[in-house]
């Protein structure tokens, strides 16, 4: 079984996504995490993220796994470092190449042959699992997406520069060649901003029979 969460960054759909995967006893996976763990080696090898030839080369060398819903970069757990603001300035670029996005999603794909999963990110609706069983689609206003953001004390910078800082990660989101972030016709669309965890975890738990 696969259940497939979309949505922009902060509206809640890695806490709630894990909720589920919890509370159905499945595997979490985010596949952000691969984007950001991509971003976070380029950094550290000190590669151009504007020179693309080099940055597909490196992701593709790279050995990306997940286990127990935690994202291994050449056998180094890295789930705790990949939400630093270096990481979040540049992660979207990197998603932005095709050639990149294709080697994640094929990953992933190996990942979840034999598993039951939650995954979420930005295109696992439209893109990595047309053929999932369950669709939702999470959205927050930016001001909801940007406090929620502020309130994981991770990032150093302001409120307002995070709620700024979101509006053009969403807008590169959207208007990326491929896997840019849309709705799919078949998925149930939830404004979490003034709704509680535990209230969006309820309304997706009402659709899924298992």
């Amino acid at each position: 079984m696969i259940i497939a969460i979309d949505g922009p960054a902060g509206a809640g759909k890695s806490t709630i996504a894990k909720l589920i995967a919890e509370k159905l006893n499945i595997t979490f996976l985010n596949s952000g995490s691969f984007y950001r763990a991509i971003t976070l080696s380029l950094l550290r090898n000190n590669i151009p993220l504007t020179d693309t030839n080099a940055v597909i080369d490196h992701a593709e060398k790279l050995d990306l796994d997940y286990r127990n819903s935690r994202l291994f970069l050449n056998g180094e757990d890295v789930e705790d470092i990949l939400h630093s603001d270096a990481i979040d300035l540049n992660a979207s670029k990197v998603s932005c190449i095709v050639d990149v996005r294709h080697i994640v999603n094929k990953k992933i794909k190996m990942i979840t042959k034999k598993i039951s999963i939650v995954c979420e990110g930005r295109d696992m609706t439209t893109v990595v699992f047309p053929e999932a069983e369950y669709k939702f689609y999470l959205d927050a206003s930016i001001e909801a997406q940007a406090k929620r953001r502020f309130n994981q004390g991770v990032s150093n910078l302001s409120l307002e520069e995070i709620a700024e800082s979101i509006k053009k990660r969403d807008e590169i989101d959207k208007n990326k060649q491929e896997g840019s972030l849309k709705i799919a016709e078949d998925a149930h669309y939830i404004d979490t901003s003034d709704l509680t965890i535990e209230q969006v975890c309820a309304i997706i738990l009402d659709k899924i029979h298992i």
